[in-house]
């Protein structure tokens, strides 16, 4: 992990005092909302069509305005009250202010009072649409009631491999189950007269020479792999904006690659809204407008050489810069319009003129994160918890509202502390919340609590001794051990292993604290031990034969420690699924050179579709633990698989029933396998369902397979096709607990593009 010196950080934090403490204008979001209709009149009826009212106001705007619109402001990054950035409105035309804010946990970056959600992998191990977009709609609200309209989430990119830094902010390996999560959380973020933003818009894998390698990738697997959740988020989620990657792809910088910004968003999928940049990610003015992009995130006017973080703070959208553009030809006056009418036009869709908001001191410093945010926050913490392992029915510690026999409960790990938990509920970089004030419950306090009102004690140890962490859990009737690793944006992890790390907003460092040798002591001194562990994705685990169970609640956010007592006992289910699959250890999962981190800055995907389970499928490795798995606290069985084929695909039913003594939630999956025509993986996640059943009760449970379930994309025919023949469905627990199988057959056919 990099370390920045602590001066940096002080300059950053002196840097926004000093701002705000200089009486800025707060924007022109106040005079947005009370100018006169009349010189606005054109454009500020809400009745009439956003492109209509889009095409009206860039008719009415001069060449100066229409720069302005496509400016970032200054201050730059951080230092206009703690936001990602903003363009000034101009209350002459009825332009509301455009604020822009990090990130996928919840309103980031250098805001204070706001509430820390559980992270982007988090968010899709709960496998669960409706909550998503509730946890989706509270983070929007939280930005507006902070005077932010552009929310620069959710991030997408899929999990190729588990050592990425930043898969923690994703939403795992498979493209189905990360296309359903973004378009939840989207819908929920623009349920809010907030923008939200796709990204990193593409192919954005790694944080190894994450700003200049080249990901090299076919076509085909572009399309089944690494574009279907970004697809999704435009066709169906309507999102605002989408935001281009650093890397190149397939040659050309992304935030200057046609195929990409102008071939595949605006005309394969009919995008509307607009293109913003990558901090740092623009390398030239005229090439990259002409691609495709509208908005340039410009940070750091004075720059932070060797941060990892951002770029050199060069501005290439400033008016100079696009004037300069147009005079010499290379960029038109049409595209230069386009741009400006990408960005009001999404603007006008999602309500932002009639509901401006209004950037300042008050919002700023305003505590958004309400009991009922926090409350959704913790039923989403609880949600997203994995539960790998529970030998002898170990957890729940309590069932129900049962008391304890008055036991004694070691609690160990730096992790586990208030100042430790504070480091280890989210991922480092933009993302990270800024625990400003510091209201995280830490797993010591949230258990704590819980084990009083079950009538017994806790002992706690910081653990990373060994010594302290064995004589504790020697002691005990019951051991916690709680260990964290440090995913970070700006460096990939280096292992499998638990390295802890401490983060103030974008900047992190490595702790000196060894996690695995206090799980070996706590488990080896104590059979009835449960691990924690709050990580971004998979780690080794040495030591699992002899832990009693293991739990990954991922990282939980400001409630972690209160969802995670739920889990421990018995008050809430452990609901979530590996939304990633977990390997044996390092040596599971080799990649050539070549392929991963990249050989002369380029990056050759040369597993094609193989991504996560279905390498696994094909190579025939039997992994840790499997994508989809997870463990409930009772039982369920399927029977009575159904599949019915109509003209919008198959219709599938089966029958799920709790067998078990308690209520409890299940994630049935379905998987289809293709004709060995098609060239395909093995089988291939294309439905779900998460299902709350009481003990002995049933539910029939109907998923749609639509075509697209059933095809592939050939380069050949430049579009979806389906082949002849039999197709597989299969219905499970996880990809590797299939338990219900069908076939159905198909003459085949062309889905579309």
């Amino acid at each position: 992990m990099r370390t920045l010196r602590v001066t940096v950080v002080a300059a950053a934090l002196a840097a926004t005092t000093t701002l705000l403490g200089t009486g800025l204008t707060t924007g022109s979001g106040g005079a947005a909302q009370a100018a006169a209709p009349g010189p606005c009149a054109a454009w500020m009826d809400p009745s009439d069509a956003p492109s209509e009212r889009a095409d009206a106001l860039v008719a009415a705007m001069d060449q100066d305005q229409k720069l302005h619109m496509l400016t970032f402001g200054d201050p730059p990054y951080f230092t206009y009250y703690g936001t990602a950035g903003h363009v000034l409105g101009q209350p002459e035309l009825c332009i509301p202010d455009l604020v822009l804010s990090d990130a996928g946990s919840g309103v980031a970056g250098l805001q204070i009072s706001t509430t820390t959600f559980p992270s982007g992998v988090a968010q899709a191990a709960t496998w669960d649409p409706d909550l998503q977009r509730r946890l989706g709609r509270t983070i929007g609200a939280e930005a507006y009631s902070k005077g932010i309209n552009v929310m620069l989430a959710p991030g997408m990119n899929i999990a190729r491999t588990p050592f990425n830094g930043r898969n923690f902010e994703y939403f795992g390996e498979d493209p189905f189950l990360a296309s359903r999560t973004a378009v939840s959380v989207i819908r929920g973020i623009q349920d809010n007269p907030v923008i939200a933003d796709a990204k990193h818009f593409a192919v954005n894998n790694q944080e190894t020479d994450r700003m200049t390698v080249d990901a090299r990738v076919d076509e085909r697997t572009m399309r089944e792999i690494y574009l279907p959740a970004f697809e999704a988020s435009v066709k169906e989620a309507k999102v605002g904006s989408v935001m281009c990657a650093y890397n190149k792809v397939n040659g050309p910088y992304a935030c200057e690659n046609s195929a990409l910004l102008t071939g595949l968003l605006r005309d394969d999928w009919g995008f509307d809204g607009f293109v913003v940049s990558d901090f740092g990610a623009v390398h030239s003015t005229a090439p990259s407008a002409m691609a495709g992009l509208d908005l340039e995130m410009h940070a750091f006017a004075f720059g932070i050489p060797g941060a990892g973080i951002v770029g050199s703070g060069a501005r290439f959208f400033g008016a100079d810069q696009l004037r300069a553009a147009l005079s010499r030809d290379d960029l038109t006056q049409a595209r230069l319009d386009d741009m400006v009418r990408n960005i009001v036009r999404s603007m006008f869709r999602l309500g932002l003129f009639e509901h401006p908001v209004q950037p300042g001191l008050l919002p700023f410093l305003s505590d958004v994160s309400t009991p009922a945010h926090r409350a959704t926050a913790r039923e989403a913490a609880a949600a997203a918890t994995v539960l790998l392992k529970n030998r002898d029915r170990l957890l729940p510690l309590a069932g129900g509202k049962r008391p304890g026999a008055g036991r004694t409960i070691a609690v160990i790990g730096f992790a586990a502390n208030p100042v430790g938990a504070g480091q280890s509920t989210s991922g480092g970089g933009s993302s990270h919340g800024s625990g400003l004030p510091p209201t995280v419950v830490s797993p010591l306090e949230g258990i704590t609590r819980q084990a009083l009102a079950h009538g017994d004690r806790v002992v706690y140890v910081e653990g990373s001794s060994g010594l302290d962490a064995r004589l504790a859990a020697t002691a005990a009737d019951v051991a916690i051990v709680v260990a964290t690793d440090g995913s970070t944006e700006g460096t990939d992890r280096p292992d499998l292993g638990l390295r802890p790390g401490a983060c103030v907003a974008v900047f992190c460092a490595s702790l000196p604290i060894e996690q695995e040798r206090m799980i070996r002591e706590t488990v080896a001194a104590n059979p009835r031990s449960v691990v924690v562990l709050d990580v971004g994705g998979p780690v080794r685990m040495p030591w699992l034969q002899r832990a009693g169970a293991v739990l990954v609640p991922w990282y939980g956010g400001v409630e972690h420690g209160n969802a995670l007592a739920d889990v421990l006992y018995g008050d809430s289910e452990p609901g979530g699924r590996l939304p990633q699959t977990f390997p044996v250890d390092e040596e599971q999962v080799p990649f050539a050179r070549s392929a991963y981190p990249g050989t002369k800055g380029v990056a050759t995907y040369s597993e094609r579709q193989l991504v996560g389970y279905r390498w696994y499928d094909a190579k025939r490795e039997r992994p840790l633990f499997p994508f989809g798995y997870g463990l409930s606290y009772t039982t369920f069985d399927y029977r009575d698989l159904r599949v019915r084929t109509d003209a919008r695909g198959a219709l599938v039913t089966f029958r799920v029933r709790n067998t078990g003594s308690r209520e409890g939630s299940d994630v049935p999956q379905v998987y289809v396998t293709s004709p060995t025509s098609v060239g395909a993986p093995p089988k291939q996640l294309k439905g779900f369902a998460k299902v709350t059943l009481q003990p002995g009760e049933s539910e029939l449970v109907r998923v749609r397979l639509d075509p697209r379930a059933f095809s592939h994309w050939s380069t050949g025919r430049d579009r979806w096709v389906i082949d002849p023949g039999r197709y597989g469905v299969l219905v499970g627990s996880s990809a590797r607990d299939l338990r219900l199988r069908a076939q159905l057959s198909t003459a085949g056919g062309v889905v579309g593009r």
